[in-house]
């Protein structure tokens, strides 16, 4: 079913939930407004459900663990409140988990650990508290973790540095404190690294220095002392934001 990119208002049909054949649903880039039926769970052959750029409103229903052939979920751009519920973690076989800009509270649930073929997940620009989850580290297959513009506390765990396929880490604009894990030297195939305006401190691993696909590195607004290792300036074509420090003598 694909609706998307329309002037849709009103509510989302509970009956919708009776379609059991149905496996996708792109509702995204309408008007359509209250909250997300519980009955949608029942679809159980659904694969893409792609809600984002509505108007709606409550709490992601702890329901939609049970759809256990969903290979992406897309909720972001609407207005939803609520903790992110742990049932999401049921979800086994989803690709794509997108929730950024709503207005969501609590905590990452430790059991978005579970997703085994998770290539991306975004939960930026909410009002989430508490640490970032050790077991995102074992997001073997994610290639982008997107968590800024949170509340987030704590140190960034050092098993971030487990995942060998990550392009793309942003944690910037939160609260996290302590140091810069060396671990996250091993991602080779990082890209971009993003962790200004929050409360690190400490030096920046020499290991850093392994990154050779490195092109953004944004560090500034945090408490760093010392100088950029020297590894790092020879990474091609990088878009460097260390302000106030500088490179390491050679």
């Amino acid at each position: 079913m694909w609706l998307y990119d329309n002037l849709l208002t009103g509510e989302i049909p509970a009956e919708l939930g009776n379609l059991a054949n149905l496996q996708q649903l792109y509702l995204d880039n309408n008007q359509l407004t209250d909250g997300i039926p519980a009955e949608l769970s029942k679809l159980a052959n659904l694969q893409w459900m792609h809600l984002g750029n509505n108007q709606l409103t409550g709490g992601i229903p702890a329901e939609l663990g049970n759809l256990s052939s969903l290979l992406e979920l897309s909720l972001s751009n609407n207005q939803l409140t609520g903790g992110i519920p742990v049932e999401l973690g049921n979800l086994s076989s989803l690709l794509g988990l997108s929730l950024y800009n709503n207005q969501l509270t609590g905590g990452i649930p430790v059991e978005l650990g579970n997703f085994s073929s998770l290539m991306w997940l975004s939960l930026s620009n909410n009002q989430l508290t508490g640490g970032i989850p050790a077991e995102l580290g074992n997001l073997a297959r994610l290639q982008s973790l997107d968590i800024y513009n949170n509340q987030l506390t704590g140190g960034i765990p050092a098993e971030l540095g487990n995942l060998a396929r990550l392009q793309s880490l942003d944690v910037y604009n939160n609260q996290l404190t302590g140091g810069i894990p060396a671990e996250l030297g091993n991602l080779a195939n990082l890209y971009k690294l993003s962790l200004y305006n929050n409360r690190l401190t400490g030096a920046i691993p020499t290991e850093l220095g392994n990154l050779t696909n490195l092109h953004r590195l944004h560090l500034r607004d945090n408490q760093l002392t010392g100088c950029v290792p020297q590894g790092l300036s020879d990474v091609p074509n990088n878009d460097f934001y260390i302000l106030p420090l500088s490179f390491c003598n050679p």
